[in-house]
């Protein structure tokens, strides 16, 4: 996976390297890994329509032999076989693509860890970061939120791995490496007067220096800061804060859920909801709300990078599935119109 995962990244960097935005890099990538993948959508949507066709005639045959399993078996393959169905055809598409998808989200994770780092790192120099951002979102590295600062959480640090703060803090200058020192100093009294990045118990020793002294940095305090009257908000089973310089407005976590929704009635049998025995339609409704929620809870808790590519990921997916359905039904009307006038003329 890590193989994929940097081949993803280096497209990525690539792209950036040309049009400087973050944002619209992973469009454009987005684009052209749906195109890439376009072969297997088209085979996994005809294996679908296919085993919508025959799901009827598949439930029969359960009534008919529910107590001889072996028998039941044995239709079920012969009816396959006629229909030329291959039961793999409609999902092993779809897993193929979940590489891909695992491999994005840690993409995403490796890119955005960098410049995070590299954020906090400017904090600590005093500076405020020139943050990357994307139309409404100020800061792509964070998640598209009202409940989310523009600034770097400090739970975010500890996510990231000692590496990538070794590579950013050695890609900084002696002289700028010196004024962070000089500021920790400052604000941290029981501090040793250096930071090592080298191994994952040097980062653990490190990180409470560093971030003690970052939440009295003014500059990223400034950053932090709540708005007035919404500084706690509680919930039922959580509670959360509005910042006042709050990275985004939740467009992408609604997309997110819309266009999801949106995916599962123009292509039901993605979600199972196909004619057939009451547990089977059951399952098939409870995955028509799982994924557009589950969609909304990914992008909301993710940076917005990721949740752009997951939102146009799926623009692309349902319009690629509304004009995939559309040749499928009008091949289908064609066949059927020839066999008709076949029989007419015999």
């Amino acid at each position: 996976m890590s193989a994929i995962t940097n081949a993803l990244t280096n497209v990525i960097q690539w792209i950036y390297s040309l049009i400087h935005n973050y944002g619209w890099s992973i469009v454009i990538f987005t684009m052209l890994i749906r195109l890439v993948l376009m072969p297997l959508d088209i085979s996994s949507r005809k294996g679908m329509r296919k085993m919508s066709k025959i799901q009827p005639q598949l439930n029969a045959l359960q009534k008919k032999y529910a107590n001889d399993k072996a028998k039941l078996q044995q239709k079920q393959s012969e009816l396959m076989r006629k229909e030329r169905y291959n039961p793999l055809s409609g999902c092993l598409p779809l897993l193929i693509q979940m590489p891909v998808l695992f491999a994005m989200f840690g993409a995403m994770r490796a890119i955005a860890n960098k410049e995070v780092v590299a954020q906090v790192f400017q904090f600590l120099q005093g500076q405020t970061p020139a943050y990357e951002g994307w139309l409404w979102v100020k800061n792509i590295w964070m998640a598209d939120s009202l409940f989310a600062s523009v600034a770097p959480a400090l739970n975010s640090m500890q996510m990231v791995g000692h590496d990538v703060w070794y590579n950013a803090w050695n890609a900084i200058s002696a002289a700028d490496q010196a004024v962070i020192l000089q500021n920790i100093a400052q604000h941290v009294p029981d501090f040793q007067g250096a930071l090592d990045f080298a191994t994952a118990d040097a980062l653990k020793a490190s990180l409470p220096s560093l971030q003690a002294a970052l939440v009295q940095m003014p500059a990223y305090l400034e950053q932090i800061t709540p708005m007035a009257g919404f500084e706690n908000i509680n919930m039922i089973l959580f509670s959360f804060k509005v910042y006042e310089h709050f990275n985004g407005l939740l467009i992408l976590p609604v997309l997110a859920g819309a266009s999801q929704l949106l995916m599962t009635k123009i292509n039901p049998q993605a979600t199972g909801q196909q004619p057939g025995a009451e547990g089977q339609q059951g399952m098939g409704n409870f995955m028509k709300y799982f994924f557009p929620l589950f969609s909304v809870y990914i992008t909301l808790t993710s940076n917005a990078a990721f949740a752009l590519y997951w939102v146009v990921s799926n623009l692309i997916a349902t319009g690629m599935s509304y004009f995939i359905n559309l040749y499928f039904d009008q091949k289908e009307k064609q066949a059927a119109g020839t066999r008709l006038e076949e029989g007419t003329v015999k």
